[in-house]
């Protein structure tokens, strides 16, 4: 393969440090719209990187459900890896990244969990499927084989029990401390427009070169 061709030119739209909100939430709201607007598969995709104590990273994409608690919302199981070390280190990045609208959103900050009660509000919001998945599955260990698993939900379904939520299951919030929008532009001097938390009602507000 030869890749050293492949190249586009960013020319849909630019981003200025003197005429974004003052604070980030509100920008990527205002992002987020327009990616759901142009009907980008997966809008709420994202990046989560996380590193353990031996400080080696790791990276996987969740799903974000929710803007709440000054942060960003996602699901999973409490016992999977990315769990595991958000747990013993809780700090992590996440990233968003539009094609289409040539735009990726960067983001740093803190991690801790949501209470139980929201975590159940939205397990119980989930199709039964998804339900019973994420009580069979041991996510992030090793299993013998896909039947394995399918063996599990059988049994489960068959059951007819309630499918509560396990209690090794539930939501992270992520709190940023560091947002970096990125909108691409032509001949590679992309816009990076960054806010950086102060206090807990400001930001800092500049640019990066790209």
């Amino acid at each position: 393969m030869n890749l050293n061709q492949l190249r586009e030119d960013y020319k849909q739209n630019s981003l200025s440090e003197t005429e974004v909100p003052k604070e980030p939430f509100e920008l990527f709201r205002n992002w987020f719209e327009q990616a759901m607007k142009s009907q980008i598969k997966d809008v709420n995709a994202m990046t989560l990187a996380t590193a353990g104590l031996d400080g080696r990273p790791s990276a996987r994409t969740v799903l974000l459900k929710e803007i709440a608690h000054g942060g960003f919302v996602f699901f999973t199981n409490y016992q999977s890896k990315k769990s595991q070390e958000l747990l013993s280190n809780p700090h992590a990045a996440l990233l968003f990244f539009w094609n289409d609208l040539e735009r990726q959103i960067r983001i740093e900050g803190s991690v801790e969990k949501i209470n139980v009660a929201e975590s159940e509000t939205y397990f119980n919001s989930r199709p039964e499927l998804s339900k019973a998945g994420a009580i069979v599955s041991p996510q992030s260990q090793k299993i013998p084989n896909r039947l394995f698993l399918e063996e599990k939900l059988k049994t489960l379904l068959d059951s007819n029990s309630e499918l509560r939520m396990p209690n090794h299951w539930g939501g992270f919030c992520l709190i940023p401390s560091y947002i970096e929008f990125w909108q691409g532009r032509p001949g590679r001097l992309h816009d990076r427009i960054v806010y950086e938390k102060i206090d807990a009602q400001s930001w800092s507000i500049f640019r990066l070169a790209p």
